[in-house]
């Protein structure tokens, strides 16, 4: 047991070594697949804290995923209705602006979303969304990047985040793409 626990501490440390060296942008850590309704997942900040919680509720109507600040406030409710339009999934905040993510309908292949705020500009999402190799962009500006490029393990990922982005926003809509990612793969 304590060797294992010093290898996840050895592995957490070469990950914020290996992770993004580009600047001012924040970083979070993310594991794939571990995104479904009923469990609950923690997206760690590069120096390996928890950062924030999602949960996964399991409900009559609808799958909810509620994205939580480390001390159980919520902060984003992640909904995808049953019984609505295939692949896009709702991002709720209390008093904040109607949000949608969801699969460009125009585009065939399945390697582009957008994330739509309401009276805001729209946020493209492309690239490999399955993989989690992909953008977020809005207009020629990039405000995030998905990647698995900076850790060894198969199953982590890394989201790197501009300065003066909506990180909750942008991590809330990360797991949402995995979701929907999944669900149409």
């Amino acid at each position: 047991m304590r060797e294992r626990r010093q290898e996840r501490r050895e592995q957490r440390q070469e990950d914020g070594q290996e992770f993004g060296r580009r600047g001012t942008a924040t970083k979070y850590k993310m594991r794939e697949k571990l995104v479904s309704f009923g469990d609950d997942f923690w997206i760690e900040n590069e120096q390996g804290q928890r950062a924030f919680k999602v949960d996964g509720k399991m409900l009559r109507v609808r799958d909810t995923l509620i994205f939580e600040s480390p001390q159980g406030q919520e902060l984003v409710k992640i909904q995808a209705k049953m019984l609505s339009i295939r692949g896009q999934m709702r991002l709720e905040r209390s008093g904040g602006a109607s949000t949608v993510v969801k699969k460009d309908m125009i585009n065939i292949v399945r390697d582009h979303m957008v994330l739509l705020v309401e009276g805001q500009p729209e946020i493209d999402i492309r690239g490999n969304l399955l993989d989690h190799e992909y953008t977020f962009s809005r207009g020629r500006d990039k405000i995030a990047e998905v990647s698995k490029k900076w850790f060894r393990f198969a199953d982590t990922y890394g989201v790197e985040i501009e300065p003066g982005a909506d990180d909750v926003l942008i991590l809330a809509a990360t797991v949402a793409i995995d979701q929907l990612s999944h669900d149409m793969g």
